[in-house]
C-alpha cells in the first residue's frame, strides 16, 4: 500500500472518456429494458433515451440492437465472474489441525453467504436476474455467453468443492442436482421476492433480512452435509 493510500487519501479513479461512458450507459439501459420489457418489446430509441445518448450510436458502439444484446451479456458474465470468484475462488490454506474436507465445507457456507449477499440484497442483481431469466424463456446466442462463462464453469467448480467436501465424486448426477438444489433456494428469493417479503412482513429485503435469509440456506446446507456424514 502506497503512502497516500495508508494516509487515507482517496486515489483518482480511471476516468473513462465520453466514448466509453456512452457505451457502459447504453449496456445498462439494455440490462434494465431488455429485463423488462424484453428485447422485442424494446426499441432502441427507448434504450438511447433511457441512456441519454444519441439513437446512432447504438449502430456505432454495437453494430445495432442485437449487438447490444450481445455486449449486456458479456457484462453480466464480467460482473457475474467477479462475484463467482469471490464466493468461490481457491480453497484457503489450511489451519492446524483442519482437513481439506472441512475446509470445503466452509467454503461451501461461505459461497452461500456471498451469493445470498449479491443475488438477494444487491440492488444491481435485480436486472441481470431480470435478463437472464429473459433469455431462459427464450433462448438467444446470449444466454449461450452467459451459461458458457458463468453457469457451466460456476456450476462445475461448486460440484468439485461439493466432492472435497463430502466425497461425492463430482460430476455424478446426485452432485449435479445437489448443487442445483443450493443454488436455486438462494434465486428463489430474487425471484420470489415481492411473495417473500408479503408473506415475511418486510417493507424491503435489505442488510438485515438477508442475513435472516442466509443462515436458513446455510442451515439447509448444513443439515444435508449432516445427512451424508450420517
Amino acid at each position: 500500500m502506497s503512502k497516500t493510500e495508508s494516509a487515507g487519501v482517496r486515489l483518482p479513479e480511471t476516468v473513462q472518456s465520453p466514448a466509453e461512458t456512452t457505451r457502459a450507459a447504453l449496456v445498462q439501459a439494455a440490462l434494465r429494458l431488455f429485463g423488462q420489457q424484453g428485447f422485442d418489446g424494446t426499441s432502441t430509441r427507448e434504450i438511447a433515451a433511457e441512456a441519454k445518448a444519441n439513437i446512432g450510436s447504438i449502430a456505432y458502439h454495437f453494430g445495432g440492437k442485437e449487438g447490444l444484446r450481445i455486449a449486456t451479456a458479456d457484462y453480466i458474465v464480467e460482473t457475474m465472474q467477479e462475484i463467482a470468484g469471490q464466493a468461490i475462488g481457491d480453497l484457503p490454506p489450511l489451519a492446524a489441525g483442519t482437513s481439506s474436507r472441512e475446509a470445503a465445507q466452509a467454503q461451501l457456507f461461505m459461497a452461500l453467504e456471498h451469493m445470498v449477499g449479491f443475488v438477494v440484497a444487491s440492488p444491481r442483481a435485480g436486472a441481470i436476474v431480470q435478463f437472464v431469466l429473459r433469455e431462459l424463456s427464450h433462448p438467444t446466442a446470449a444466454l449461450d455467453r452467459i451459461y458458457q462463462g458463468v453457469f457451466e464453469p460456476t456450476h462445475q467448480r461448486l460440484c468439485l468443492i461439493w466432492e472435497q467436501a463430502t466425497g461425492e465424486p463430482a460430476e455424478s448426477e446426485a452432485t449435479r442436482l445437489t448443487v442445483f438444489t443450493l443454488i436455486g433456494q438462494v434465486i428463489y428469493f430474487r425471484i420470489g421476492r415481492e411473495a417473500v417479503m408479503r408473506r415475511m412482513g418486510w417493507q424491503v429485503i435489505g442488510d438485515a433480512e438477508a442475513s435472516k435469509i442466509a443462515a436458513a440456506v446455510t442451515d439447509n446446507l448444513g443439515a444435508i452435509l449432516a445427512a451424508r456424514k450420517g
